[in-house]
């Protein structure tokens, strides 16, 4: 079997040149080719080799996943569903806005996770993406957008880990992933500009830090411990506190100066003043001045399995007052794509569950939501 080069990062990539007897600069070369030129037939790289050309046709291919559909929303959002097997298929999602363009990446065919406000969870989980199959669609949608509009320039400018799948559960993965992306002689991102967006799982959150500090936004979505159990079930296991704690940490390494938590607006759930006044309180409980951090309120977009519904929008509105009165920074996410099921927590692809989730959820679902009472606790 011959190696995808979308698995590899720069470092990667020299490791697999120096394998076929080649030069560590040949994987430079190589590399350019791939992710700034969008190649994928060896014969098109006309400064390589021809030696080396011909050693990479037979132990080498550049090949993105195939795509099953494409839709695009009237508000210019592209959504494209990828064949990744077995069965299962992940979607991308692309989002233009007049400053900047947008790649939504998943990482895994479904996710373990289980959050009751998202679709994704409610399929389950059957596998993690490899390397090659979450950069392949950032190369994929960048070289399709320049051919598609006819341009040379860079079309992605930001990208963000928000797709199928927690991906810090599939660190391996995501690592060399993330380091394609950022590298020079890649697609050349500023870290500001790649978000991992993660439920928080808290050790991987300190070695990203570590191995490769990008911008973080947490799911939070919940004030206190007793009602994110029930809405972001990994919050048993790394409740509040140690959550928030591992994210004052992770500020010391980020490259800005704040981190981002994602807060889905759920009607008579987690949307009333004395939410948002527990919000207020558990930032303030960390650091001398509280945690660094900007609230992004996200309108839930409604599926029936969740049984839930979103907040009116003069309560979400309300609500930002709220923290903003508080000092803190909020925005209200616009929602993109939702007329083609593209917004944020619609993503389902199509998952052939390993997990048992319809009877896991059924078994969240007997747990009655009664936030304001437990607050008051």
């Amino acid at each position: 079997m011959t190696a995808n080069l979308l698995e590899f990062d720069l470092e990667g990539l020299a490791v697999f040149c120096e394998r076929l007897g080649e030069k560590r600069f040949r994987a430079t070369q190589l590399f350019r080719w791939i992710h700034q030129k969008g190649a994928s037939e060896f014969d098109q790289m006309s400064d390589l080799a021809k030696s080396l050309r011909e050693k990479l046709k037979v132990h080498a291919h550049v090949q993105a996943l195939p795509v099953l559909s494409e839709h695009v929303s009237a508000d210019g959002t592209i959504k494209w569903l990828f064949n990744v097997g077995d069965g299962n298929a992940v979607e991308t999602v692309f989002i233009p806005e007049d400053d900047r363009g947008t790649l939504c990446i998943s990482s895994q065919a479904g996710c373990a996770v289980g959050c009751r406000f998202c679709s994704t969870g409610h399929q389950g989980f059957s596998r993690n993406l490899t390397t090659a199959e979450i950069l392949g669609q950032l190369w994929f949608a960048e070289h399709f957008l320049r051919r598609h509009l006819k341009v040379d320039s860079r079309v992605i400018s930001n990208v963000v880990m928000m797709g199928m799948g927690e991906p810090l559960q599939n660190y391996s993965a995501l690592l060399p992933a993330l380091k394609a992306m950022l590298d020079d002689h890649g697609y050349g991102l500023s870290r500001r500009r790649v978000t991992v967006s993660t439920s928080g799982v808290v050790p991987m959150m300190d070695r990203l830090a570590a191995d490769c500090p990008v911008a973080l936004a947490v799911s939070l979505h919940a004030p206190t411990d007793a009602l994110r159990d029930n809405l972001v079930p990994l919050n048993r296991k790394y409740p509040l506190d140690e959550l928030l704690r591992t994210c004052t940490r992770y500020l010391a390494h980020a490259p800005r100066d704040f981190i981002t938590f994602e807060y889905c607006m759920l009607d008579g759930v987690n949307d009333q003043p004395e939410h948002a006044e527990a919000l207020i309180a558990l930032v303030r409980q960390h650091g001398r001045d509280g945690l660094r951090c900007k609230f992004n309120l996200i309108p839930f977009n409604p599926f029936p399995a969740s049984g839930l519904l979103r907040s009116p929008q003069a309560r979400v509105l309300a609500f930002a007052k709220q923290l903003q009165d508080a000092g803190l920074v909020t925005t209200v996410r616009k929602t993109r794509g939702d007329d083609i099921d593209a917004a944020c927590g619609q993503l389902a692809g199509d998952v052939k569950d390993r997990t048992q989730v319809q009877t896991r959820i059924a078994q969240q679902r007997t747990i009655m939501l009664r936030p304001v009472d437990e607050i008051s606790r």
